[in-house]
């Protein structure tokens, strides 16, 4: 099992996005937080087909941090119900899960 995730929530406003990003950074539940936007979503909520331009939040972290990243994220979310999943890192180059790891170690 890998050491690693890449998290990713979506926000509709880009400054809420950076927000997020610079909390997880600070707070070193990440090593960093890429923000690629606009972008367009379509989805279903409440009985609707929705549309929206979003800001996605792709995160790099450690496995053991999901949980604290899943708190921060629910804490500055404004969204109801918001996009938070994970993919395992399966593989990477070493130096750079060697930054991620010693970037997320509390200090």
């Amino acid at each position: 099992m890998t050491d690693f995730l890449q998290m990713q929530t979506a926000f509709e406003r880009q400054v809420d996005a950076e927000r997020l990003a610079t909390a997880l950074v600070e707070r070193r539940l990440a090593a960093c937080v890429q923000i690629v936007g606009p972008i367009q979503s379509t989805y279903r909520w409440k009985g609707q087909t929705e549309t929206a331009e979003e800001w996605l939040c792709l995160i790099k972290t450690r496995r053991e941090l999901w949980e604290e990243v899943q708190r921060a994220i629910v804490e500055l979310h404004p969204y109801e119900t918001p996009e938070i999943i994970a993919t395992p890192i399966a593989e990477g180059s070493k130096a750079y899960l060697d930054w991620v790891a010693e970037e997320t170690q509390p200090r």
